[in-house]
């Protein structure tokens, strides 16, 4: 078993139960891991016998488009998207808001979705 990991995605999306957030958006950063039995892909050097690293990035950016109250959510629809792809069995994915609206200074607040 091995680990692929797609990390440091960045996005611009809408997430968010404040009107403003709606209207506003905010960055995100979304990180994903993949455990995979690795061993064929690396003796036959073909990307059909691994988890394809450009599917994980479409999913994390087609899910980061479609507007949510919750990254929970944003990260539970990734999460059963990715968990379906050839390969996979199992994961994390964690997306990170920038800048939350929280009354304070925070580098970010993020939510850790295992699969």
């Amino acid at each position: 078993m091995g680990k692929i990991e797609v990390t440091g995605m960045e996005f611009y999306a809408y997430h968010g139960c404040m009107e403003e957030e709606a209207r506003v958006g905010g960055k995100y950063l979304v990180d994903v891991t993949v455990e995979a039995g690795l061993g064929k892909a690396a003796e036959t050097d073909s990307l059909r016998d691994t988890v394809d690293y450009v599917a994980i990035y479409s999913i994390a950016r087609e899910e980061m488009a479609v507007r949510s109250r919750l990254i929970e959510t944003v990260a539970g629809r990734m999460a059963c998207r990715i968990k379906d792809l050839n390969g996979v069995h199992s994961g994390t994915v964690i997306i990170k808001k920038l800048s939350a609206p929280v009354g304070g200074v925070v580098h970010h607040v993020s939510v850790t979705f295992p699969f």
